[in-house]
């Protein structure tokens, strides 16, 4: 009796990204000794929020959302440390691997997003030096500087009207001219991304 044919073995599906550094960052199971800010800097100045339906000449990347969540949050508490500021900084860091996935396709796919998510972003907290879970009062100043700049980013930039707005993220922020200047006209991704690697080596020296 002939003995059946074996097919070809099955090959595990590829669960890392290569970066331009020359790391490999296992998503399933991510080393904080492979991740680097000059990728991190690099990814989200190229990652568009609002799935690139913005106004302007260039996408409104996550990298400048960063910057713009981090400086409500200083305006909000202005003594809040370079530590906690970092953290801010980094809210939204494991996007540079797995993209802005819009609200709504979250809220399709559940918590197997979420699970990645919080892996990414321990490794992360772990490479800088942050703890990988945050206290609750940070969080919770971390969320609602989060949904200023949606709205903000929303009524600015994303076709918002102010009612709509409100509705999912809430009344309107206390903000002042400067960030409205500074940091809600898109910038080109260089930009972009040499002034998160700038911010993030400020608040990493303290």
């Amino acid at each position: 009796m002939s003995k059946a044919r074996k097919g070809p073995a099955k090959v595990a599906p590829r669960a890392w990204q290569r970066m331009l550094s020359g790391r490999r960052l296992d998503l399933l199971d991510p080393s904080p000794l492979d991740v680097e800010i000059e990728d991190i800097a690099h990814g989200l100045a190229r990652v568009a929020r609002w799935n690139g339906q913005t106004k302007g000449a260039h996408i409104f990347s996550v990298a400048q959302h960063a910057l713009l969540v981090e400086a409500l949050a200083r305006a909000k508490m202005p003594r809040l440390d370079a530590s906690a500021r970092l953290a801010v900084l980094l809210h939204d860091a494991p996007e540079y691997v797995i993209g802005d996935m819009i609200s709504p396709f979250k809220a399709v796919i559940g918590d197997s997003y979420k699970a990645v998510e919080h892996r990414l972003l321990a490794a992360v907290h772990l490479r800088v030096g942050l703890p990988p879970t945050l206290p609750e009062p940070l969080r919770s100043l971390i969320k609602a500087a989060d949904r200023a700049a949606a709205y903000l980013e929303a009524t600015r930039l994303a076709g918002f009207e102010t009612a709509e707005a409100r509705k999912f993220f809430g009344p309107p922020p206390k903000f002042s001219r400067e960030i409205e200047r500074d940091y809600l006209t898109p910038w080109p991704a260089d930009t972009a991304e040499a002034r998160f690697r700038e911010r993030f080596k400020k608040l990493l020296r303290g």
